[in-house]
């Protein structure tokens, strides 16, 4: 792949962990503890392309309305993976940046999530955003709270005011968003960064997703003509 056209910022949407158990006969929280042990082998590969920027959608807004004993399994497992992950992270000069809403997340997730913030800020590698608690309108509308709070006159907020108000901000837009498991929608992720962004989506559960699986959604990518809102050339 060294002479194709890569992605600098990849989006990807963890999706399939639930139905991959079930397949399996497992309880859906298996499924969502081999889509973490998935995470490490793709963000190796990841960055062996170079990829400069990765947003995994970890957890939405309307994931609350799953069941009680599911959600809380989530975070437990994501309250053990954050911790460990991030020193791991860490020593590969990896930064983590939580996009979301940080408020309404149990304590313990929380704690881990402000460590592994504190503890990556100032390295100069990949940048690893996370988007736990997240909704792209959620994050729209918390913007626009914040710019009234500043008290930013209507004549000045255009597209890269708002942009500096959003989770995201000081990240560039998103190029490529992958979506596992067959789903064909883009379930409220990212919808200001992923405007112009291309999408891939696969029929692969996330626990299956594996590096030759990336290569397949970065060589589609390769091959796209991005026009950005313009005609054809």
């Amino acid at each position: 792949m060294n002479n194709l056209t890569l992605p600098r910022h990849v989006a990807i949407i963890l999706d399939g962990n639930g139905r991959w158990a079930e397949k399996r006969g497992l309880p859906r929280l298996s499924g969502h503890r081999a889509g973490v042990k998935n995470l490490r082998r793709i963000l190796k590969s990841l960055g062996k392309h170079g990829i400069e920027y990765v947003t995994l959608y970890a957890f939405s807004t309307e994931n609350w309305n799953r069941p009680a004993e599911e959600v809380n399994g989530i975070f437990g497992i994501l309250t053990e993976v954050v911790g460990r992950e991030a020193r791991e992270l860490h020593k590969n000069g990896v930064r983590i940046r939580h996009i979301g809403r940080l408020e309404g997340l149990p304590v313990k997730v929380r704690n881990s999530i402000k460590k592994a913030v504190e503890l990556t800020e100032n390295n100069q590698g990949m940048t690893l955003a996370v988007a736990l608690n997240y909704g792209g309108r959620a994050e729209i509308i918390d913007a626009m709270r914040r710019i009234s709070e500043d008290k930013i006159p209507a004549r000045d907020i255009d597209e890269n005011v708002l942009s500096k108000y959003l989770y995201t901000a000081g990240l560039p837009d998103v190029d490529l968003v992958i979506r596992t498991s067959g789903e064909m929608r883009t379930s409220n992720f990212l919808i200001w960064q992923a405007a112009y962004s291309e999408y891939y989506f696969t029929p692969v559960f996330w626990p299956d997703f594996d590096e030759a699986e990336l290569e397949k959604a970065l060589l589609a990518y390769s091959q796209r003509q991005r026009r950005f809102g313009g005609g054809r050339a």
